[in-house]
Order: structure tokens, then sequence, then C-alpha cells
């Protein structure tokens, strides 16, 4: 006879069926957002350490937005942590402090059309590169969430760096209330997705919306949910036109 197993060796329906994305949230509420990472470099000599972060990778609509944070050692911002594990209006407060206790901050966007010639992860490096060089004073150390970035200063690249140093934490923030500031204007452009609610991600609303009008001119065409949609962009022919009208005028031209 077979003895019964250990409660806890038993597996919840919810533990088994827990998503990645849910799992990936439930793992960054047990880290600690901390200065360790910027004391470090400070104990090396560096004195001016910019968290540096993007947001909007994973969305289907718009630009990846980074931004780039050197905090003041002398003023602390309290309640720092990965912007996705914050609610809107918490953000929208703690981006203010952030911007007027921080040494420096700037933010950098890539478009769509960027994206979709460079991929994603090389147009992140970029929009990261561009807010680091809009820094000013400039850093002369950075500390980089999860990548390192084309640019000749000491960094260091953290794994879940958004919810483990408060510099890249208030980077994070100021990303993601400046590209949700984005999404909200372009909603009022183009109603048919629902840009306000979900800000460009893949949701069942989103990509029924997709399904039943078709992408947008701002839509990622190289991300899988818009090419492989079966509802052509009618803005393609408009292109064609132009490309068209282009071509007549330069032979005319020559």
């Amino acid at each position: 006879m077979r003895a019964a197993p250990l409660a806890s060796q038993v597996q919840s329906p919810t533990a088994r069926k827990l998503s990645p994305s849910a799992a990936k949230l439930r793992l960054l509420k047990t880290l600690r957002c901390t200065l360790r990472y910027e004391k470090k470099a400070w104990e090396c000599g560096a004195l001016r350490v910019a968290g540096v972060d993007e947001v909007g990778r994973g969305s289907l609509f718009g630009p990846v937005v980074a931004a780039a944070v050197i905090l003041d050692p002398a003023y602390r911002v309290r309640g720092l942590r990965d912007s996705k594990l914050l609610e809107p209006e918490r953000r929208e407060v703690l981006a203010v402090r952030i911007r007027e206790h921080a040494i420096a901050w700037s933010i950098a966007a890539v478009d769509a059309a960027r994206i979709d010639q460079i991929n994603i992860y090389q147009a992140s490096r970029v929009a990261m590169r561009e807010a680091v060089m809009q820094l000013a004073p400039c850093a002369d150390h950075l500390l980089i969430d999860a990548l390192k970035i084309d640019c000749d200063l000491p960094q260091r690249a953290i794994i879940h760096g958004d919810a483990l140093s408060a510099s890249i934490a208030a980077a994070s923030i100021l990303a993601k209330v400046e590209r949700d500031r984005m999404m909200c204007e372009w909603d009022a452009v183009f109603p048919l997705y629902g840009l306000a609610s979900h800000k460009g991600y893949s949701t069942p609303r989103h990509l029924a919306a997709l399904r039943e009008h078709g992408p947008c001119p701002l839509h990622r065409q190289s991300f899988a949910p818009v090419w492989q949609n079966p509802v052509p962009q009618e803005v393609f022919a408009f292109m064609a036109e132009d490309e068209a009208v282009d071509l007549t005028a330069e032979d005319l031209a020559g």
C-alpha cells in the first residue's frame, strides 16, 4: 500500500498552471531593491552612477522607450522598485520625485520603423545608449538592466536589475510613465485598438482588433502577431503610390 504524499509535496492546481509571466512577477516581488550596486561603484571611485532601463520591448505597437537616471546619494527616493510592480498612480508620484531630486535624468525612444529595421533587441540598446548620452552632467558608471550597450563607460549588466538596483528601478519608472503617456496620446489617433488600456501589448483585446481591422502604420511589422494578421495594411498601398510618384518626378527631372 502506497503512502499518501506529504502536503508539502502536493502542488495546487494554481501552482501547476502558473504562467511564465506570473512566475516572473512572483519572483520579482521577492527581490529587494537597494543601493548595493551603486555603493560598490561609488567605492570604486565612480561619482555619477546611472541606472538604465527600457520599456516596451514586448509591445506590438509604437516605440521602445529607455531612461537613464543618476540618483543623488544624499537624497533617498523611497518606494523605488520595478515599475511592473507598481500601480500607475504610484508610478506617477515616484516619477515626479525622481525628476525633482535626481542629479540627472533623460529619456530616449526608438520608433516602430527603426525597430523593424534593426530588431527589438538592437533598438532597445540604441534607445538606452541615447538616453545615457543625453545625461547632463554625464555619467561615469552605468548599471543596466540585463544587457550592455555600445558605450565606453564602465558598465554592469544586472539580471532583474529593475528589481534589485534603485537607479535602474528609477529609470524603469520614468520610461514606463513616458511610454504610457505616449500610448494614451496615440489612443486618440488610433481608437480602434484600445491602446490606452493595454499600451500596445499582446492582449486578447488588441489581438482581436488586429484581426478585425489589421495593423496601423505604427504597429511593428516585424512582430509575428502583426505580420501574420490576415487583414492587409492599407498604408502599404499609400507608400507604394508615394514611391511611384517619387520615381516619376525623378525620371522627369532626369
